[in-house]
């Protein structure tokens, strides 16, 4: 497990419970608190940034395959023949030979 920062303060889990709108309080003011289990440094109570990313735009791989033609989405993959062999129906016709 990782060692805590001896720089950021370190907070049991029990006193933390007790001070919790506390310990909100001084994350939110732009601080970094250790919660620590047993003595070891389990989680991070930090504040939320306020630089949300900028929203996504679309179309940006614009231009970079050029122009895909309509058959590619609308023409069948597989000719009737390998529909019916897929099928098993070419398997039938030869036992009714």
């Amino acid at each position: 497990m990782a060692e805590a920062d001896p720089r950021k303060p370190v907070v049991n889990v029990h006193d933390a419970k007790t001070h919790f709108s506390k310990l909100l309080e001084r994350a939110h003011a732009g601080e970094e608190i250790i919660l620590a289990k047993a003595g070891k440094p389990y989680a991070k109570l930090v504040p939320i940034s306020d630089d949300a990313p900028p929203p996504r735009q679309g179309g940006q791989l614009k231009g970079l395959v050029g122009e895909i033609p309509d058959s590619v989405w609308f023409d069948p993959l597989y000719s009737d023949e390998e529909l019916d062999a897929f099928a098993g129906e070419h398997l039938l016709s030869d036992r009714s030979a």
